[in-house]
């Protein structure tokens, strides 16, 4: 189980008795559960990343890989003892049509920056939410990135620390990469990899998630 690690009081809880599971180990996504103040268990499955099938559109393939990724922490988790929500997330990059997926080496992360550079691409985040009645919830949320042309130096450079050797789109937003992005259009959280307005007005509205009664505001 783990323990929301903030110093703020709660923003929403889980329904008495609910239990959240978490089909991913990003720690970006826990952090973000982990400001609302939520308690959740990790759970993932052996499901592989899938492979874009051909003239498949980058948010339909987005979604496809959340809800497998869902569906095979759903199996791994076994049977629930009470009312339990699985969240499952995944998140891609897309330029031309093209998804840009994890760099297999670092001359691969640089020519994804290269592409990236001086132009806007999108960031799109899918989820899939699996509910206590055997709910299946899809949805995905775009945002557009827009690089700075920074010059080749930069670029190596970037790639030379590592960083974009696990990220899609050889870059992380929240991380180094973030001197890379001269503007973003849409959710900034989207980009990081967890649509969290989207996913909390998702939750809110089935109840599966609740506001913290608080003390009045002065």
């Amino acid at each position: 189980m783990t323990v929301p690690a903030t110093t703020w009081p709660p923003l929403f809880a889980l329904p008495d008795g609910w239990e959240l599971l978490l089909a991913s180990r990003s720690p970006r996504r826990r952090q973000f559960l982990d400001e609302w103040g939520l308690v959740y268990r990790i759970v993932t499955g052996r499901e592989e990343e899938p492979r874009p099938q051909t003239g498949e559109a980058p948010a339909t393939y987005a979604r496809r890989a959340a809800r497998g990724k869902a569906l095979a922490a759903s199996v791994a988790a076994g049977r629930a003892a009470g009312p339990r929500v699985l969240l499952a997330a995944d998140t891609i990059v897309a330029l031309d049509g093209d998804i840009l997926g994890k760099p297999v080496d670092r001359a691969q992360a640089l020519a994804m920056l290269r592409r990236l550079a001086g132009r806007t691409h999108e960031v799109i985040s899918a989820v899939c939410l699996l509910g206590p009645r055997g709910e299946e919830i899809v949805f995905h949320d775009v945002s557009r990135v827009r690089f700075a042309p920074w010059p080749e130096a930069v670029l190596a450079a970037y790639a030379a620390t590592g960083e974009p050797d696990d990220k899609a789109g050889a870059y992380a937003i929240q991380g180094q990469g973030a001197v890379l992005v001269e503007s973003v259009t849409g959710s900034w959280s989207t980009v990081v990899g967890l649509p969290v307005s989207c996913l909390a007005r998702e939750m809110l509205g089935r109840g599966w998630l609740l506001p913290v009664a608080s003390a009045p505001v002065a």
